[in-house]
This record gives C-alpha cells, structure tokens and sequence, in this order.
C-alpha cells in the first residue's frame, strides 16, 4: 500500500496561467525602463565605488606597513577588509554578471576584469553566471543548492556525512572564496568520474595558479614590503581574508537558503514560459533589510529578488526597483520574503542543522522520497515549499 505525503502547495499555485503572463509582462516592463534610462548616474556610481575601494585598499595596506603597532593594524586591516568585500561583492561578482557591460568600458567590463578571489573569473561565470542563473533552485541542476557539500532541501537524500554539516558550514565560511573555487572546478564530477581528469586538469592547472597568485600577493609580497612587521602585516592579510568570506558568505546563503524560498523539481523547466521563470526566481530567494551602507557592502546583493529577476541591470538600481517588485507580489499574492541579516541567517541555520538529521519533509511540507506527488500544477508553479 503506497504511502502519499501531504504536500504543501507552491505560493503561485493559486494563480491562472493568464495572471503569470499578465505578471511578467509587469516586470519585462520594470527592466525595460531601467535599461533605457541607464546613464551617466550609473556611470558616476560604479566610478565613485571603484576609487572607494581603490583607496581603502591603498591606504589599508599603507597603513599595514607599520602593522606591528596594534593601532596600526586595527586600522588597516579594517580598512583592507572593506576593500576586499566591496570589491568582491560590488565589483566583481557584479561586473562580472555584464552589469556595466554597456558603457563599453573595456577596464570595467565582463570579459576583462578579474577579481581579488581564489576562483578564476571565467570557471565563475560558467557556474554562476549560467548555471545558477538559469535553473535557479531547480533541484538536479543548480548545483548552487547545498553547494554539493550540504543537505539544505529535504528531498536530498540524507547521509550521515550530513550530521557534520553545521560544523562543515563553519569551515566554509572561513575559506569561502577557495570553496568556490573547488567547486566551480566541478571537484564532485571529478571524484564521481563524471568529468574525466583529461577535462578536468586544464581546469585545475588554472585555477591552482590563480591560488598561488592571490597567496603570493596577500602572504608574501606585501607581508615582505613590510620588513620587520612581516609577520603582523601576513596575519592582517588572513584576518581581512577571512573578514570577507564570512561575510559574502553569509550573504550569499541569506539570499537563498532561508525558509520561505521554494525549490522545484527539473519538471517545472519543461516549456517554462518567461513569467513562470520569473516567478521561479522571485520564490526562489529572499532579501535582507537594512541601511544604504549594509546594501552597499553586500554588493547590493541584499537585495536578492531583484537581482535573480534581473542579474544584468546595475546594482545601483535595485533600491529603486525594490519597491515595484514588492507591490507585484503583494497584487498576486506572492510572498516578498525579506528581514534584516540576523533573523535571516537564523533560518539559514535552523534549516542547516535541522536537516542534518533524517527526514524534515513534515518540517518543511515536502513530499517524502517514496510517495513524491508529481503533479500539471506542480510542473507551472507549485514546487514543494519551504515553509516559512
């Protein structure tokens, strides 16, 4: 006798294929506004953020020369540890996605810059970029859910691997920017045999030279500038390092893993039109609240729901589109799921040692393994949710 488990329906379930079209028709316009009025306003800023950072950076480690003087190194590595999140989080991950591509700036454009990070930027936006980007919370196909390490949805299989995984998140934390990297190498597909070594070694070539480069800068160069503060300039270096993998990845994981955010099965791709991809997105993440200051520093990422509905408009934009998106969903009934960072990095943790643990399917309304319920409207728009 089959078992069927109660499962709890999408937050779009309730709407008709009519009003997901008529939604997105709503927000091509948004996009369409902004990208005509993109500008010398937007010029300015992405200018303005990149001499902050440029300065921060440069008097950060002037400051760090004298770094064997505690308030000496305080300062710089406070100062460094900013430059270093704003030019990931600002910069890079958003030049990278094509925001600025328009202005035709070849020193600030996707295909030339290259980030402060361990991962290369060409394997990122491979992974990120495309992948992540297309398939969203697709459950088989963005690798991004659980970065192949952790069980963040309850119809991954649960291992007992899985019971180490909130001290696993820990680590990760700490080495942020080289898990990324081993992961956009595709290391499971490697272990797996699924990428034979043949394909994988150019990759692995590459990226282990972008390590050595960013520890020869961070560890050994500038520490050697410092003559007799070496020791005190490479512990600032670590220190603004880990300063910012924390913090990207903590942001990170607050734009996707809360409860509240949907996953999907690979079904809901088949003939996905451009409203239902939308509403893919919109239920897919979630934001944090804050100051102008907080959005700044992360990346504008902050705002995670404009940013999967549109990765390619400038950051800058997302505060003034926030508010549209907010009354689309309020008009359709959809969630807008946002809280400042620490209630929302409390989910992300209750959700991570929760389903470290077998089951969590009652927890999280999703169907179990054995009687997964598979259904026409699951497919348009009604993925098991993550229950807030």
């Amino acid at each position: 006798m089959s078992v069927t488990a109660i499962e709890r329906p999408s937050a779009a379930a309730h709407l008709s294929d009519e009003q997901v079209e008529a939604l997105g028709a709503e927000l091509d316009a948004i996009r369409e506004e902004v990208v005509a009025s993109r500008g010398e306003r937007d010029a300015r800023y992405i200018h303005a953020v990149i001499r902050a950072q440029r300065s921060l950076e440069f008097g950060g480690r002037g400051i760090l020369l004298f770094a064997k003087f505690p308030p000496a190194w305080i300062a710089g590595t406070a100062a460094l540890s900013i430059a270093k999140i704003l030019e990931n989080m600002e910069l890079g991950h958003n030049i990278l996605h094509g925001q600025w591509d328009w202005m035709r700036d070849p020193k600030i454009h996707s295909t030339t810059w290259d980030w402060d990070h361990a991962d290369p930027a060409e394997f990122w936006k491979r992974s990120h970029n495309y992948e992540h980007h297309t398939f969203t919370n697709v459950r088989g196909k963005d690798r991004d859910l659980g970065y192949t390490i952790m069980r963040i949805t309850p119809e991954q299989e649960w291992k007992p691997a899985d019971l180490i995984q909130p001290f696993t998140n820990v680590g990760l934390s700490l080495i942020f920017e080289y898990g990324i990297a081993m992961y956009d190498m595709e290391t499971d597909k490697i272990r797996s045999g699924e990428k034979p070594w043949s394909e994988a070694k150019p990759e692995v070539l590459r990226t282990l030279k972008k390590i050595g480069k960013q520890a020869a800068k961070d560890y050994v160069l500038f520490p050697l500038l410092s003559g007799p503060n070496f020791v005190a300039n490479l512990t600032a270096n670590l220190t603004a390092n880990i300063v910012r993998n924390v913090w990207s990845h903590a942001v990170i994981f607050c734009g996707h893993f809360p409860d509240g955010t949907e996953t999907f099965e690979e079904e809901r791709l088949e003939g996905e039109t451009r409203g239902q991809w939308y509403i893919r997105q919109m239920l897919g993440s979630a934001n944090l609240t804050g100051s102008k200051a907080m959005h700044l520093m992360t990346g504008n990422l902050s705002h995670q729901i404009e940013h999967h509905l549109f990765p390619d408009l400038p950051s800058n934009r997302y505060a003034e589109i926030a508010p549209k998106v907010q009354d689309i969903c309020r008009r359709y009934g959809l969630p807008y799921n946002a809280g400042p960072l620490p209630k929302q990095y409390a989910k992300v943790w209750k959700k991570i040692i929760r389903l470290a643990f077998p089951g969590g399917h009652e927890r999280y309304g999703s169907p179990t393994p054995v009687a997964k319920r598979v259904s026409k409207l699951s497919r348009r728009g009604a993925p098991a949710r993550l229950a807030a």
